[in-house]
């Protein structure tokens, strides 16, 4: 997806998540994206790694940044102690009505993962997104344990049980997503 249609899919993102209660910091940015592209199929061409806290894309924290350097996004400290919030800028709105049928065609699934992740905490983000990671990297794979070790072993701090439910909740969320639209 070429830039200016990707940083509107991205600004209608935020505005979702923000509506749906999400804090926005980078990390529910990163890992709203990555379910977005990953799971939903939205291709805006992030390539992610696994990092730290989950799948991770240095060119999304580019774009990120570059979108602040262009007034489409805002930088607000609403509470030191939870780091900064990423919001719809000043220059967003405008912007945002130069791509009435690119935001229209994306927007279910863009509703679709705000409704489901915006109220995750960063632990339970981190949990998700490496189920789905682990997921994508074991195409086809029913066998739960095994997916369960491969997100334990990636996650230490992640118990057998917790990655087994957070394998179910992605498990859901694929399921659902199947039949988005088919109603």
């Amino acid at each position: 997806m070429e830039r200016l249609p990707r940083s509107a899919v991205l600004l209608t993102l935020l505005d979702q998540l923000h509506a749906h209660g999400s804090w926005c910091g980078e990390t529910h940015v990163q890992k709203s994206v990555y379910f977005v592209q990953e799971l939903l199929g939205v291709p805006l061409d992030f390539d992610f790694i696994f990092y730290k806290y989950g799948p991770f894309s240095f060119e999304l924290s580019d774009e990120l940044t570059a979108l602040q350097g262009d007034s489409l996004l805002k930088v607000v400290i609403r509470d030191p102690q939870y780091g900064p919030s990423l919001l719809p800028g000043p220059a967003s709105k405008p912007f945002l009505e130069q791509f009435p049928r690119t935001r229209e065609r994306y927007s279910l699934a863009i509703r679709f993962v705000a409704e489901r992740l915006a109220k995750k905490n960063v632990t339970e983000l981190e949990k998700l997104a490496t189920a789905l990671y682990v997921m994508k990297q074991h195409p086809g794979s029913q066998d739960q344990d095994q997916l369960a070790e491969a997100i334990h072993s990636l996650k230490p701090h992640v118990s057998l049980d917790d990655a087994r439910t957070a394998l179910q909740v992605v498990g859901r969320m694929a399921e659902d997503a199947a039949t988005l639209g088919k109603s």
